[in-house]
């Protein structure tokens, strides 16, 4: 008999897999599998299980929010397998899900994590540290894992950002040295965000244009430092019309990406704090691991 890890975050969300499941776990004993649950009881304990046990099973399931699944594929690409992942979100945001469209709806995700097809995706490394879909630093980041999965929600989401701001002294900057094949770039930065995914903060097209999950390319959004009110304005009507290419917004696609600044610089890694660097290598690595989707996408 096939086995399965089933992983779950109980507490995901509204809680709610609680109501669905003896159901999920009567599809996945359908399909042939011999299933261990494991709800976790702390943070972390996803990423663990997967790194410890990942050579034992033949699919491993997660369900919860972004965060979860950040835990469980980091466990994954640590434990040196390539062990199919299945997704039942259960989140609030699920950005990943979406980009990967699995719907919101438990069950049937929980179908597809059995009896889909498996889809090699490209996975992030942070200086070392996996995530699945986006590395970020600058204005109300931290604020996303620091406070409650309200704020987590807007993550990625710029004019967000930029609207919360009164005032232009209300502002960080940050000096960087931005490097990759395609450019170099030295500048006063207030947000940054190195994307695989379709949708950031539960907002879609914020990424850019033409996002494919594995074709071996982050898509990078760099915002200049406003000067004067103006420049404030322009970036929000960029943002609100989907313009990420402008004289004060940077855009562009790269594998490989190196940032120095002279001060520490905070970064969130898929929503949760990745900690606060002078120096970051963001590398894409292609088609790393393979993910339960539909059949037919």
């Amino acid at each position: 008999m096939k086995k399965l890890l089933f992983i779950l975050n109980p507490y995901a969300g509204k809680a709610q897999i609680k109501n669905k499941l003896l159901q999920i776990v009567d599809i996945m004993v359908k399909e042939g599998y011999e299933v261990t649950i494991y709800p976790t009881q702390a943070a972390g304990e996803a990423r663990s299980l997967v790194e410890q046990n990942a050579g034992g099973y033949d699919l491993i399931v997660c369900s919860g929010g972004d965060g979860t699944l950040d835990e469980a594929v980091s466990g994954m690409m640590l434990s040196g397998h390539k062990i199919p992942l299945g997704y039942i979100p259960a989140g609030s945001t699920n950005d990943f899900a979406s980009s990967l469209k699995i719907p919101k709806d438990m069950v049937k995700a929980a179908e597809i994590a059995v009896s889909g097809r498996p889809f090699y995706c490209d996975i992030g490394m942070f200086n070392e540290k996996p995530f699945v879909y986006v590395a970020a630093f600058g204005i109300f980041t931290a604020v996303s894992y620091k406070t409650s999965q309200n704020w987590k929600n807007i993550l990625g989401h710029a004019a967000y950002f930029l609207e919360g701001v009164k005032s232009l002294p209300e502002i960080t900057s940050y000096h960087m040295r931005v490097s990759c094949s395609e450019a170099v770039i030295e500048d006063e930065f207030i947000f940054g965000m190195i994307t695989n995914s379709n949708s950031v903060g539960g907002f879609k097209n914020m990424t850019g244009k033409n996002v494919r999950l594995n074709d071996g390319k982050f898509e990078v959004t760099l915002i200049r430092m406003p000067k004067n009110v103006g420049e404030l304005s322009a970036i929000l009507t960029s943002l609100t019309n989907l313009i990420d290419n402008t004289e004060l917004i940077y855009s562009f696609k790269s594998d490989h990406v190196e940032f120095t600044s002279e001060e520490n610089v905070s970064w969130t890694l898929d929503g949760e704090f990745g900690g606060s660097v002078r120096e970051a290598t963001v590398c894409n690595i292609q088609q790393a691991l393979a993910f339960m989707v539909r059949n037919k996408m």
